[in-house]
């Protein structure tokens, strides 16, 4: 049978994963009378809460005669990492642009990864049906695209297709007549080749991502180079220095037949596999004939710019909600997460219940933090802070962004000004064709983009589109404004009472609900000032055996101001955490005791 390797690849929210939906439907993986979930890829809760793709996850599909392997890969920066080593297992990729947004800064990323190891894309056009369509004008900036990323001629000359993913049709002109996929699957088997291989050699695969199984343990994916592989083959793993790790007998050989794994008995050059049985090797090694020698040299990842520490929970309320809470447990879990995300780096600090963890950005290090408050894990954690350099002068190099902004041409000056003042360099403007919505382009500092898209959704009321990638590292821009306000602490153990908390109300906005538990060092709310005030928010109204002449006051609480873990990692200062339970966000002073914080203050400012 004829085999093609794509992946599908494009900016967050560009219809990925609602096209793959489309291209299973339409191939009959599923039955006509089978029920399926919308964006089926997205299988884990995280992705169906947040409408994002994750993890990047291989399916297949048969198309006359035609085994057509398709990964669905992540479209946010952060997860960038996944897309890199995907590329290396495909032998084409499906760009996808929004017809109306245009190209975006991750399709910008993924295009450039593509397109340096050799890839030549088909690009589809999609969402074309939307009435704000600019369908002409998205394939010129598209062109331009290719261009500024020094695509040779050969992938310059790219076919187009314009489709609606969510309404299952593709042509290649915008007359044509739209009733399903067919020009997709054609366009694919035509341009695509075979998969690049060499079946006489030989074993040898690359493995490109890493999962846990709880029936099977652990499974790693890759497509295989050469050779042959059966079930049961004892085999070799070389790590990327050419060092032998292991030698393992393979226990599994599993395929993708749709969104199945289907077991195989033996799997050929050019198959995307996963195999069991190995207890070493990880993402980036090689699974070999014990003949060979040289390792699959695998594609570099870009490194982390951003880091925060997880410790254990140390708080008066510790150990209440979640049952993983010793340094031990945390180290494990991040020991496992680093081996399968190798966008991630993990190290000891000097104390032994701290631990670094280094990343891409935000959301990926939040989505860690989510995925294992969920497993019963309780943490405390730091406020992010950027991973700075030096050049070969001494000089100190910080990690940039370049940041694309839609929005609303009102809020346009109120973002420039705030951007501004976090070291942001205006780069270009362009006003919309459709009017009243202008495009900002800005190259800012990471550290000044740290917490700051929820100012940025007040700033526009919740209009504005906020995409930022990864540039380079470049001179340290200056000191800029931090936080301007002081926070409430809480003076006492115990709990929150209604009363206390409408006393308070004119001091600041307050972060927590009356009947809350509460303890010494936390933080109940904003101050209204710059610096920082204890309050006792657990004195309860004092009652008198005289009858007063007029009624009660009634107490009117203002609703609490909730922060989402994201907003919470961002408001913190360096001398606070954020602790984190399966089912509480609690914001604290990193020391409790209000003596040992004032002696403390000087070491903490330096």
């Amino acid at each position: 049978m004829q085999m093609r390797n794509i992946a599908i690849i494009a900016h967050v929210d560009h219809g990925k994963t609602t096209l793959v939906d489309g291209l299973l439907r339409q191939s009959g993986t599923f039955r006509d009378n089978q029920k399926v979930a919308e964006c089926v890829m997205d299988s884990n809760d995280l992705e169906r809460e947040r409408g994002i793709t994750i993890l990047s996850k291989c399916t297949s599909v048969d198309w006359h005669g035609t085994h057509i392997n398709i990964v669905d890969t992540p479209g946010h920066a952060d997860f960038g990492g996944e897309v890199e080593r995907i590329l290396s297992m495909v032998d084409g990729v499906v760009l996808l642009v929004d017809a109306s947004e245009g190209p975006m800064p991750q399709t910008k990323f993924v295009l450039g990864k593509a397109l340096k190891i050799g890839l030549k894309p088909i690009v589809v056009i999609n969402k074309a049906d939307k009435p704000d369509a600019r369908v002409d004008e998205v394939l010129d900036e598209i062109f331009d695209l290719f261009v500024s990323l020094n695509a040779n001629d050969e992938q310059l000359d790219f076919p187009v297709l314009y489709a609606s993913g969510r309404n299952g049709w593709a042509v290649k002109e915008m007359t044509d007549e739209k009733k399903d996929l067919t020009p997709l699957f054609e366009l694919i088997l035509s341009y695509v080749p075979e998969p690049n291989c060499e079946p006489d050699a030989p074993f040898r695969m690359l493995a490109t991502t890493l999962e846990a199984n709880k029936f099977i343990g652990r499974l790693l994916t890759g497509k295989i180079q050469s050779g042959t592989l059966h079930v049961n083959d004892t085999v070799k793993v070389l790590n990327g220095n050419n060092e032998e790790l292991e030698r393992v007998r393979i226990s599994k050989i599993l395929a993708y037949k749709g969104l199945d794994r289907v077991a195989l008995e033996v799997a050929h050059a050019g198959d995307i596999v996963a195999v069991a049985g190995v207890v070493k090797g990880t993402v980036a090694d090689t699974l070999c004939d014990f003949s060979v020698e040289q390792a699959i040299k695998a594609q570099p990842i870009d490194p982390p710019t951003l880091a925060m520490t997880f410790s254990i929970n140390d708080s008066p309320l510790a150990g209440r909600e979640g049952d993983k809470v010793t340094s031990r447990m945390i180290w494990d879990r991040l020991c496992k997460e680093a081996e399968g995300n190798i966008a991630l780096k993990i190290s000891r600090t000097d104390q032994t219940d701290t631990f670094e963890v280094a990343g891409r950005g935000e959301l990926q290090l939040g989505v860690l933090i989510e995925t294992m408050r969920r497993e019963g894990f309780e943490l405390s954690i730091s406020r992010p802070k950027v991973l700075m350099k030096k050049d070969e002068n001494g000089n100190l190099l910080e990690p940039v962004e370049e940041v694309v902004i839609d929005v609303d041409e009102e809020f346009s000056g109120t973002v420039v000004e705030k951007l501004g003042q976090k070291r942001a360099e205006l780069v270009e403007m362009i006003p919309s064709q459709l009017g009243n919505k202008v495009r900002l382009i800005f190259n800012a500092p990471s550290r000044g983009l740290i917490g700051y898209h929820s100012e940025f959704l007040t700033d526009t009321r919740g209009t504005g589109v906020m995409n930022r990638i990864f540039k380079d590292y470049e001179p340290y821009k200056g000191d800029m404004v931090g936080r301007r306000n002081g926070v409430l602490i809480s003076a006492e153990n115990g709990t929150a009472i209604a009363y206390s908390l409408w006393k308070l109300q004119d001091r600041g906005p307050m972060f927590i609900d009356a009947n809350v538990p509460v303890y010494t060092g936390m933080i109940i709310g904003e101050h209204t000032k710059s610096n920082d005030l204890e309050v006792n928010c657990c004195k309860s109204k004092q009652l008198t055996n005289i009858r007063a002449a007029g009624k009660d006051e009634a107490i009117d609480l203002i609703p609490p101001r909730k922060l989402s873990l994201e907003q919470a990692l961002s408001y913190i200062q360096d001398d606070e955490l954020l602790e984190v339970t399966p089912k509480t966000l609690r914001l604290r002073k990193r020391i409790l005791d209000s003596l040992a914080r004032k002696r403390a203050k000087p070491e903490v400012m330096e």
